[in-house]
């Protein structure tokens, strides 16, 4: 059974977050700053971790305060959280029974938090947690990538929605579709490594108004609609949690009729941009602060694509996220768009800064930015492709091959592109797969290392 205070508690921020689209920069300033010092006065009452680590520094501007990684708050979770008797190894003991088939990863655990974690595959495991107050716009935040895509939904209209992700109930995709589940929101969660008969059957029989998976789940089921064996007409179709490529998006847009909405969330932070009717991306500037940084922690000038981001999370109070650092690498840009909202716009999300594989170079260790192999391989797998960097060779899984291509003919074009990247010769070993390699909780990366020994 849903929630029903939770639910209803999304709808009243749904609507009360609509007159902000009309916001202007002045007033999204405002409310940024008046909200950040609720936040940073929340903290430091509550968090001996934020009062040490901010120590001779309440007062000071937000770009002059440390950054906070996911290993510091890990190491440092109990004196980082403001709720009293909330202990990770509770938490922990908590994730660990859910994976293990106990409990609804939608329902709050004691009665009033909600918990996820993330895969640890860049580095250690985080895990967040959020009050139900905090929950709930979560939820909200994710929502507000259906409403400004101006797809409706309400009690004589539900929303059915289809998920293709991770079942892992420890991940947050798992928690987020068990909370939303209701008469509002008939959701259908599928996993993504299933068989894909059996998905695209599911698919069939529930005929989702929205589809939302990773993007390398929905090009296949692209795929899949271009040959006549998924028939469903969603109004709209929301790529998240990787990459989506141009081509991708392109083979989505044929599939389906238009192009997908990609949205820009993390778990830590619940949604940070989605596109508007026009398909540009608007950060969340009410809900969060986003500042894209070089490697040494200075802002970069808009259109300058940063070495990492910054995260303030204006509505977290239970685990305070003040410049918390997530890897990826984005662009912002200016304001200004025809749909009239003046949040920030999110120009481009290319990766994260794990996936620069570092290579032997012809005079030294070349850095190889995973845009070289999008180049050289986004127009010849029709289902996705992945490189794996293993101790001794580069491993090129494509999934499902162009029309007259070869899979020596991909690896001359590889080869020319790290060639042409500073990259000395390194064995390559090209694979044609009918699926691609994933992680824990069902992502498949386009860059992967493999640890050595």
């Amino acid at each position: 059974m849903a929630d029903l205070w939770l639910m209803a508690r999304v709808l009243f921020l749904r609507a009360a977050w609509k007159p902000r689209d009309h916001w202007d920069a002045g007033r999204i300033s405002e409310h940024q700053e008046g909200s950040l010092r609720r936040l940073r006065a929340a903290a430091y009452a509550g968090s001996e971790f934020y009062r040490r680590h901010h120590a001779g520094l309440q007062n000071a501007p937000l770009d002059q305060l440390p950054p906070v990684t996911k290993a510091d708050l890990m190491e440092n979770f109990d004196q980082a959280v403001t709720a009293p008797g909330l202990k990770l190894a509770d938490v922990e003991n908590h994730l660990r029974a859910l994976t293990d088939g106990g409990g609804d990863p939608g329902k709050p655990w004691r009665g009033r938090w909600w918990a996820a974690a993330t895969a640890g595959t860049t580095g250690r495991r985080g895990t967040f947690v959020w009050n139900r107050s905090e929950w709930a716009t979560v939820l909200a935040s994710y929502a507000r990538a259906n409403d400004w895509a101006g797809i409706a939904a309400g009690p004589v209209r539900p929303l059915r929605m289809a998920l293709v992700s991770s079942r892992v109930p420890t991940h947050q995709s798992a928690v987020v579709g068990a909370s939303f589940r209701s008469r509002l929101v008939p959701t259908l969660r599928l996993d993504v490594t299933a068989p894909m008969a059996e998905s695209v059957a599911a698919l069939n029989s529930f005929q989702p108004r929205i589809l939302v998976g990773y993007a390398s789940a929905l090009q296949p089921l692209a795929a899949e609609q271009r040959a006549g064996r998924l028939r469903i007409a969603p109004e709209g179709v929301m790529s998240a949690s990787e990459v989506l490529s141009g081509p991708a998006a392109s083979e989505m847009r044929e599939a389906w009729g238009s192009a997908p909405y990609d949205v820009y969330a993390a778990t830590e932070t619940a949604g940070i941009a989605s596109p508007c009717a026009h398909r540009r991306r608007h950060v969340y500037e009410d809900l969060v602060i986003v500042e894209s940084v070089d490697a040494n922690g200075t802002a970069v000038e808009p259109g300058t694509t940063g070495a990492k981001l910054l995260a303030t999370v204006l509505f977290s109070r239970t685990l305070p996220l003040i410049r918390y650092e997530l890897s990826d690498t984005v662009r912002l840009g200016g304001r200004g768009c025809p749909c009239g909202r003046s949040f920030r716009l999110l120009q481009g999300v290319e990766g994260r800064l794990e996936d620069v594989l570092q290579l032997p170079g012809r005079t030294g260790a070349v850095r190889v930015h995973p845009i070289i192999f999008h180049h050289a391989l986004d127009t010849v797998a029709t289902s996705g492709w992945q490189v794996i960097q293993e101790p001794s060779r580069l491993r090129i899984l494509v999934a499902g091959i162009k029309p007259g291509l070869s899979a020596d003919g991909i690896r001359t074009a590889v080869a020319v592109a790290l060639a042409e990247a500073g990259a000395a010769e390194i064995p390559l070993d090209v694979q044609l797969v009918d699926r691609l390699e994933r992680t824990p909780l069902g992502k498949a990366p386009y860059v992967r290392r493999l640890p050595s020994g």
